[in-house]
């Protein structure tokens, strides 16, 4: 079978084509047999094109043409005429193509999804048969945006003196905080592999090693619990440079970014980002990802009902934790007790044990705590928190984490459900000067916030030693909208600090030898101080492509239970396989 040499791509022809001839190839969307007349909407992946056969054009070639069913591939050959009755909807509205001949390389059986993008069909109806997913225009216009991106990202670090340079993606298992991907080895009996979590440690040993900036777009691999934003298998953007402090790793960054926005989405942001520390991130926003389009900041107001009878206050603070909330502007009437009571469940699963809530009126301030408070102290707690009439006040007492948490999730979701968030504002902004170590609650340890390499201040080095809680890292993240785009940090290059690190994770020098001996050993052969950051590519996308998840620009993603229903991964294998590596199943 011969296939036509196309001319155009069916989403390509305007009026300024009529009269020419040319070739199509493409699916068939819709076909319809008018008598004398069929129609038939050719699709690839740039749009749709209509093409017209009529009763001028032999019965041979008039029969094959009403053979055409759905998703049917063909190639058309004909000439652009004006459409009669024009179709504003398509952009290639005004035109259609009256075919002369035609071609059918493939017939199709009904396909069980329909290709067009609002669908609304099952999202693991979608994943099985992905192959016709992603024949809708949507998803192709989001692989090319994705496509776009990688290119421009490595012209642009190309520019500026990367050099781009793959890692190995058979690695020795590491404890980087999420579960590693383990592979078994055949040749080295009840040995394994580990898929990477992050090329972390070779493009540190790449600076070791000269190579002065490096970047690569990478697969990494994490065994964790999945989400709209998370794939057990994800795409990195990771970068590294030698000699650098953390404003020449932001500098460079913003650089990218200002691109990428720039040449991506046609918007000009504004550089330098805002800088906010950690602290006053969670002081404020409740988030170490604060969504910075809309207000409702924390108040604190510990201080104020230390002393209250309320039982719920005061025990909360003689745990050491705090009592803080946020004015929620307008909302004190649209937000009923039944919408409160919602909320009050949804905080829950935050750690939350309930929550209070205040309304303000022109005279009074109503409450749940009514009986606990007087109207002054009431009016005190409004006023604290700048409250007008009409205004909601939500408050939660509990440990730190947990009201952080809880009052950060309220701010963001009630002003997406009162339709505030704007998705054509892009807030970027930096996080910086986070904890150098985080505290686990359930084991009651310590880990490392980042990563065990992480660097922290000058003047907090000394604390590694004596008190490492206290320690900040020179580390920083950056923000989009609410969600994290990127982290990174200055590493420790001085191998005396990073095995003081490592001491201060609780690791023995056994530990230290067996998991990171070849990193500290080659910190004694002379290293540059350096520092780096990480993209994920798939977030980045989703972002500026306006997705809600993830799996919406990947082109053959899992599902969330990290299955692939496509080709059914993961599956058994044969018994052979198990015994060539040594593995015994138990049952």
């Amino acid at each position: 079978m011969s296939v036509y040499k196309r001319t155009h791509m069916c989403g390509e022809l305007r009026k300024e084509n009529i009269g020419e001839s040319v070739v199509l190839n493409g699916w068939i969307q819709k076909r319809r047999n008018l008598g004398g007349l069929i129609f038939c909407d050719v699709r690839d992946k740039t749009g749709i094109t209509q093409v017209v056969f009529n009763d001028q054009i032999p019965q041979e070639l008039f029969d094959r043409a009403d053979r055409l069913r759905s998703e049917y591939v063909v190639g058309i050959k004909g000439k652009v005429m004006e459409r009669e009755s024009k179709n504003a909807d398509l952009p290639t509205g005004d035109i259609e193509v009256f075919a002369d001949d035609l071609i059918i390389y493939s017939e199709a059986d009904t396909p069980p999804i329909y290709i067009k993008d609002d669908d609304n069909v099952d999202d693991n109806l979608r994943l099985k048969y992905r192959y016709l997913d992603l024949r809708k225009k949507k998803m192709q216009d989001n692989l090319t945006f994705r496509h776009n991106l990688a290119k421009l990202t490595r012209d642009y670090f190309a520019e500026n003196g990367f050099t781009e340079v793959e890692t190995p993606v058979l690695i020795k298992s590491t404890p980087e905080g999420a579960r590693d991907y383990l592979v078994p080895s055949r040749v080295n009996q009840g040995r394994f592999y580990a898929l990477p979590q992050s090329p972390q440690m070779f493009k540190q040993l790449l600076m070791v090693g000269g190579t002065d900036r490096y970047v690569q777009i990478v697969k990494c691999f994490r065994d964790e619990d999945l989400r709209a934003d998370r794939q057990p298998e994800f795409t990195q953007i990771d970068l590294e440079m030698s000699f650098v402090d953390v404003d020449d790793v932001i500098e460079i960054q913003e650089g990218y970014l200002k691109r990428v926005f720039k040449e991506m989405k046609g918007i000009d942001i504004e550089t330098p980002f805002p800088r906010i520390p950690y602290d006053e991130a969670m002081n404020r926003y409740g988030s170490d990802k604060p969504d910075t389009r809309v207000g409702f900041e924390l108040n604190d107001i510990t201080d104020m009902v230390a002393g209250c009878g309320f039982k719920v206050f005061t025990d909360a603070i003689a745990a050491g934790g705090s009592v803080r909330g946020i004015c929620i502007t307008g909302a004190a009437e649209s937000y009923t007790r039944k919408k409160i009571d919602k909320l009050t469940e949804q905080v829950k699963s935050y750690g939350a044990k309930g929550m209070v809530w205040m309304k303000v009126a022109e005279n009074e301030v109503t409450s749940s705590v009514n009986k606990f408070f007087s109207p002054e102290e009431l009016k005190a707690i409004a006023d604290r928190m700048e409250a007008k009439a009409g205004d909601l006040i939500l408050i939660i007492s509990d440990r730190n984490k947990v009201v952080y948490d809880s009052l950060g999730f309220l701010r963001r979701h009630i002003a997406d459900e009162l339709g505030l968030l704007d998705d054509e504002q892009y807030n970027l902004l930096w996080v910086t000067d986070f904890p150098l170590f985080e505290h686990d609650e359930e084991t009651d340890t310590y880990h490392a916030m980042h990563h065990p390499f992480t660097s922290p201040r000058e003047e907090d080095a000394d604390l590694l030693k004596t008190d490492p809680t206290k320690a900040k890292a020179k580390a920083y993240d950056i923000v989009l909208n609410g969600v994290e785009l990127g982290g990174g940090s200055i590493r420790i290059h001085d191998r005396h600090m990073q095995e003081d690190m490592f001491r201060a994770l609780d690791m023995s020098q056994e530990d230290i030898d067996e998991k990171f001996g070849f990193l500290v050993e080659a910190f004694k052969y002379g290293t540059p101080p350096h520092g780096g950051l990480a993209y994920g590519l798939d977030r980045l996308v989703m972002l500026l492509t306006g997705e809600k998840s993830i799996r919406e620009v990947i082109a053959f993603p899992m599902n969330g239970n990290a299955q692939d229903l496509l080709c059914g991964a993961p599956g058994e294998v044969t018994e052979q396989q198990l015994r060539e590596t040594h593995i015994k199943i138990r049952q």
